[in-house]
């Protein structure tokens, strides 16, 4: 009886052991997702990262093999809030939250594309798959917005109000002038909302 109840106990502890391995990874990749929004990921070294979850920098490689596979789920799953964020809205509503101030003046929770948007043409293959692939996702639910329009010409457009709202954020962080930074933002909202 005894030998049953450690065997018991041993299953217990390793499920509990995999639990807690699973959500310190879960804790990694979501830090990792900040951090890099907010640094790059070429400027965010690991030992910061595994600082700011709370962990030492040796314990990184229990968890992932290199630097490149952290920034592919980092990168998923950022993409994957954004997207979140966007399902179950219509056009203006995605296209006023995407191009707010709340968004700009957030940077480290704020769309990797418009975040690392210049960084990701250099990262390696499959952190670019995970790009790529966002980066329809979010298209995909775009055109679902723009019934009126066959669907080659909805994600056509989908495509082109993507490409303006990224560019937008982008420029709208990099001018100095507060108003010419909301400009960009209003201009940008108000040109793809009229066509």
């Amino acid at each position: 009886m005894k030998v049953a109840s450690a065997a018991t106990e041993r299953s217990g502890t390793m499920r509990k052991s995999r639990q807690e391995a699973a959500e310190t990874r879960e804790r990694i990749v979501s830090v990792a997702a900040r951090e890099f929004n907010k640094s790059g990921i070429q400027s965010t070294g690991l030992a910061a990262i595994m600082e700011a979850s709370g962990l030492t920098h040796g314990g990184f490689y229990k968890h992932f093999s290199s630097k490149d596979q952290l920034a592919a789920e980092a990168l998923e799953k950022a993409l994957e809030r954004i997207h979140s964020s966007m399902e179950d809205q219509s056009l203006r509503e995605i296209v006023g939250g995407y191009l707010s101030t709340r968004h700009r003046d957030s940077t480290e929770g704020a769309c990797p594309l418009a975040a690392l948007g210049s960084e990701l043409p250099r990262v390696d293959g499959e952190t670019r798959e995970v790009a790529s692939s966002g980066l329809e996702q979010i298209v995909a639910t775009i055109a679902s917005q723009l019934r009126t329009f066959p669907s080659r010409e909805a994600k056509a457009r989908a495509q082109a109000i993507l490409a303006a709202m990224v560019g937008s954020m982008v420029l709208s962080r990099v001018v100095t002038d507060k108003a010419l930074s909301e400009s960009f933002l209003r201009d940008t909202k108000a040109f793809i909302l009229k066509h």
